[in-house]
């Protein structure tokens, strides 16, 4: 009962970030990720900076992290966010010595430039998306 709840939940919240994107001139991507190879392309190959949200589905912050950072990154339209579930990427979660969730990552131009581990506050978020922004390089 507890997972389809949160699963619930998080449906939820992408739910309304998809409609509040639709409702807003900023066309930044959310990017679920799939494959080792989507994420190379979509990531580490892509012209736009990319916050890299490594959560898991039994993660109680990560349901909390999760809408957060999809709130704060939607007004931004130089930056993605990449979602990868830890319990389906095991390659990835090593590549990156994630070693703890919420685990995120900013990467700029194929490199890691920023990361930060666990449920942090609004300003942290803002901070790392302001290194990110197209605008403020």
């Amino acid at each position: 009962m507890y997972f389809k709840l949160t699963s619930k939940y998080i449906n939820t919240q992408i739910r309304n970030y998809v409609r509040n994107l639709s409702l807003s001139s900023h066309l930044n991507r959310l990017i679920t990720i799939k494959s080792n190879d989507e994420f190379l392309n979509k990531v580490m190959n892509s012209e736009n900076p990319v916050i890299v949200n490594f959560h898991a589905e039994w993660c109680e912050p990560c349901h909390i992290l999760t809408p957060k950072m999809m709130e704060l990154v939607q007004h931004h339209d130089s930056i993605d966010l990449a979602v990868v579930d830890v319990e389906h990427h095991a390659e990835l979660v090593h590549t990156f010595e994630v070693k703890a969730v919420p685990a995120v990552i900013a990467v700029k131009n194929g490199v890691v430039v920023d990361k930060f581990i666990g449920l942090v506050n609004s300003d942290m978020i803002e901070n790392l998306i302001n290194k990110l922004d197209k605008k403020n390089t």
